[in-house]
């Protein structure tokens, strides 16, 4: 049975590889949809319409990206789970490409900005490359796990640094997304961004404090939370839920009001999955970038 699975993927990889080189985009392999259904809640709240547009978009981001693994093995749910976290920001456009990413390097744990694999100075889980590493994305290969099977923590480290990528369409990463940049736009976003992020460094929010840290961290720390607990974020912040499903042209609480999918919380007391060693509250629970 394991020599029959293998067989489909590796038929299926190579069927990728191939109509890579053409610009095709073929249809997802059955066991590949499993995947999605099992591990991607986005995925699971879609219709069947949008369930097979959902397939295609993450077949033609497999089809135009790169996923390298980095002193670790990759499998086909970390490309997809790689290829669903750059699908979910930009579900309400479809057809979108993003213009600014040839490869997606994932670590075996969490890293520093100098690119120290478990580093004890800093704990970086997602970094979008800037400079020599222009056109590629770090991700912890333990944290994009996390960001997918935790129902409760407002976390998703793919999510993020595709955010900060769609931030980046319209050339610069600055906190504004690229739907909200002209000006009647930009104004009550900004406006609301400086009211949120002193009720951050009050203490008076229930938004990850790493979202203080400049406007295009505020920017990605909340589509995080967008996309993981729409209706919370709807009822405790109706103008920022508002902001949001604008820039994204999405409305992830009427999207995912249902229940019925299980996912495995990780406690604040318990080991990060990033693999640093510490706490989950000391370490991706309190957000690194």
């Amino acid at each position: 049975m394991l020599v029959f699975l293998a067989l489909i993927v590796g038929v299926g990889f190579y069927i990728l590889w191939n109509k890579r080189r053409t610009g095709q985009v073929v249809d997802m392999p059955p066991l590949w949809k499993q995947v999605l259904a099992k591990k991607v809640l986005f995925y699971h709240h879609l219709s069947a319409e949008q369930k097979a547009r959902f397939e295609r978009d993450v077949m033609r981001f497999l089809a135009r990206v790169r996923i390298t693994g980095v002193h670790t093995e990759i499998d086909i749910t970390d490309k997809l789970l790689v290829a669903s976290s750059a699908a979910i920001p930009v579900f309400g456009f479809p057809d979108w490409n993003y213009t600014f990413l040839q490869e997606v390097l994932l670590y075996p744990s969490s890293f520093d900005t100098n690119f120290n694999i478990n580093s004890r100075d800093e704990v970086v889980t997602g970094m979008v490359g800037s400079g020599p590493m222009e056109g590629k994305m770090i991700l912890s290969k333990p944290a994009l796990h996390a960001g997918f099977s935790n129902s409760t923590d407002k976390l998703n480290v793919g999510v993020h640094e595709f955010s900060h990528l769609f931030d980046k369409e319209d050339g610069v990463v600055d906190g504004i997304p690229p739907t909200l940049a002209a000006h009647p736009h930009a104004i009550p976003w900004l406006q609301l961004v400086k009211e949120k992020t002193a009720k951050i460094l009050k203490g008076r929010t229930d938004i990850n404090a790493y979202g203080a840290t400049h406007e295009r961290e505020f920017f990605a720390v909340v589509s995080e939370y967008f996309f993981e607990r729409p209706q919370l974020l709807k009822q405790t912040h109706p103008e920022l839920y508002a902001l949001l499903s604008q820039a994204f042209q999405q409305d992830t609480a009427t999207l995912m009001k249902a229940i019925g999918f299980n996912r495995d919380d990780i406690g604040r007391n318990d080991p990060c999955p990033c693999g640093s060693g510490k706490k989950f509250k000391k370490c991706c629970g309190n957000r690194s970038a």
